[in-house]
């Protein structure tokens, strides 16, 4: 039996398990939108692992979302994932966060709509997505995209489109279409990660350790700081 410990911190959700090939074993996660990544992460581990019964030595795999998210969060998860990896001489295995949360969508969602639209917000108004159809074939790849009302128009023309994830929220009153389904209960969680997760280890589709980098799509801008008075 297999077991992946999986990592995924691209939005404000903190969420890590072991599972095996016969589902989740142990499972940890904060949606509090926090961004409690870096205090959160290596204790969800940790306690994952005790709650699985196994001690490190018996992962065969580390599994992370790689982006696209938030740089901060991204960096966290998979500097952490490397790590294990290096430490315990095992296999890495990436998943677009996007795909996470359409895999999250079609799990949760009652209604199932013909197209799936995740979204991640990249500030403003413009949000990380990608389309997948019912059976979350990739239909079109992953962009960073600012809003508008005509958006996604060829998918709503076609059928039910689900919008979910923390950047549609902000779309809701901009994309105004019948068929448009928003949904605020789909986040990001190692859930969404373990059919795919399972299906490159089977496959050997591994990363290379030593030189893989998150999935970050558009170049990370520090923001100024503002001095109060100064505004």
């Amino acid at each position: 039996m297999a077991y992946i410990l999986f990592i995924e911190t691209a939005t404000k959700v903190c969420s890590a398990a072991i599972a095996s090939q016969h589902g989740v074993v142990a499972l940890r996660e904060d949606k509090s939108m926090q961004y409690s990544h870096s205090s959160q992460l290596t204790t969800f581990v940790e306690e994952v692992v005790k709650e699985a019964g196994i001690s490190f030595s018996n992962l065969d795999a580390v599994a992370v979302s790689k982006g696209p998210g938030s740089y901060t969060g991204l960096r966290i998860g998979v500097s952490s994932a490397k790590g294990f990896c290096y430490a315990l001489d095992i296999p890495l295995i990436s998943i677009n966060s996007l795909l996470v949360l359409a895999a999250m969508a079609q799990e949760i969602m009652p209604e199932k709509p013909d197209f799936y639209i995740p979204m991640i917000d990249a500030r403003r108004m413009e949000v990380y997505n990608a389309v997948y159809d019912a059976s979350l074939q990739l239909i079109r790849p992953t962009m960073a995209e600012i809003i508008e009302p005509n958006a996604f128009e060829e998918f709503f023309a076609k059928g039910r489109t689900a919008l979910f994830g923390d950047g549609a929220d902000k779309c809701r009153h901009t994309l105004l279409h019948p068929n448009a389904i928003f949904n605020n209960e789909v986040y990001s969680s190692v859930s969404g990660m373990l059919k795919p997760a399972f299906e490159k280890y089977r496959n050997k589709e591994f990363e290379d350790v030593a030189y893989f980098e998150p999935y970050y799509l558009k170049d990370f801008v520090a923001g100024k700081p503002r001095v109060k008075g100064l505004d």
